[in-house]
């Protein structure tokens, strides 16, 4: 008999990435989404019709009940959140509410309708904050915005609901991870997004906050195979997913328009109205856990990361003559 896997965030860059996964390896899927004007199927649109699609809401107890109790999964992953960071600042409210409380939702629909599921919290290199780098399941976590205290409520949730109620509970501590499914609102895409306009002769700049902060950054869809890992073991356990090596914004940038052949000095431009109140200086991943009890290892390249985002952008801004392509400056 096929398993269950019910995801929150779906539609979203992980989501897609792991329902793909899931489906290849025979699951039965159930896709948790918000009841929205205009939804947003764009990067699930593909396996669409082979995942049940379920409305509900992580500020809403009684939808995520009855999404339960349809669903009845042997797997749950909780990949939904409010999870710009500059938002966070703005809404810190909202953030709480879905990124943190959210978590204490879904722990309560599983105790009480679905408690041998095993259930995956998609928690945050943010909570690290301004801890010392490289960081690992034992460094202390020192949060820098709501986004990043907000899940730190969820993932102590999951420790203790995971103690309390003896359910099967793992948190995935991920550091960056990014695709050409990306959002705009993400830096590393608003990079790539806008590396594409400037060749293909649709802009002439691009403005970003701070060049010097150091990330973490790995490809989604090696990521998600590790949260599958993670509720494949016997016993629940929380991991860093990381790829252990850290590059600077600028890096990210001169990567990005090196790969159309351009100098990004010549149309990057700082712009304050991108700066946050408190910024994280570096934040890089210490995955050995992952590696030897998981037996994960990133497969693919921050080179190849970069080049995959541009491209993807490339193609989505190509121009009718075919004068703007990959690697060929127009």
């Amino acid at each position: 008999m096929a398993k269950a896997a019910l995801i929150t965030g779906i539609t979203g860059q992980d989501g897609s990435y792991l329902a793909e996964l899931l489906l290849d390896n025979g699951y039965e899927i159930y896709g948790l989404i918000r009841r929205l004007s205009t939804p947003n199927f764009t990067r699930v649109e593909h396996v669409a019709d082979r995942i049940t699609f379920l409305e509900g809401d992580l500020t809403d107890q009684s939808s995520l009940n009855i999404a339960m109790q349809t669903a009845q999964p042997d797997e749950v992953y909780n990949l939904a959140a409010q999870s710009f960071v500059a938002t966070s600042w703005n809404q810190p409210v909202l953030t709480g509410d879905v990124t943190g409380l959210g978590v204490i939702r879904i722990l309560e629909a599983i105790r009480q309708f679905s408690p041998d599921a095993k259930f995956y919290q998609a928690s945050s290199s943010e909570m690290f904050g301004a801890a010392e780098s490289p960081q690992n399941e034992q460094t202390v976590f020192h949060p820098r915005s709501p986004y990043a205290v907000a899940k730190v409520y969820g993932y102590y949730s999951t420790i203790n609901y995971k103690e309390s109620y003896n359910l099967f509970a793992c948190n995935g501590i991920l550091f960056n991870h990014e695709s050409p499914r990306r959002g705009i609102e993400f830096v590393t895409k608003k990079i790539t997004d806008g590396v594409a306009r400037i060749h293909c002769g649709l802009s002439k700049e691009l403005r970003l906050g701070n060049l010097d902060a150091k990330r973490d950054w790995g490809f989604a869809g090696d990521y998600v195979r590790a949260m599958w890992l993670m509720l494949q073991q016997d016993k629940p356990d929380d991991y860093v997913i990381a790829t252990g090596e850290s590059h600077s914004v600028k890096e990210f940038v001169d990567e990005a328009f090196s790969s159309v052949g351009l100098d990004w000095q010549n149309y990057v431009k700082m712009d304050e109205r991108f700066m946050r109140p408190a910024d994280v200086p570096e934040l890089r991943g210490d995955a050995s856990k992952a590696k030897n009890k998981l037996g994960w290892v990133p497969l693919t390249s921050f080179k190849e990361l970069v080049s995959m985002m541009v491209e993807q952008d490339l193609i989505k801004y190509k121009k009718s003559d075919s004068d703007c392509i990959f690697g060929v400056k127009p």
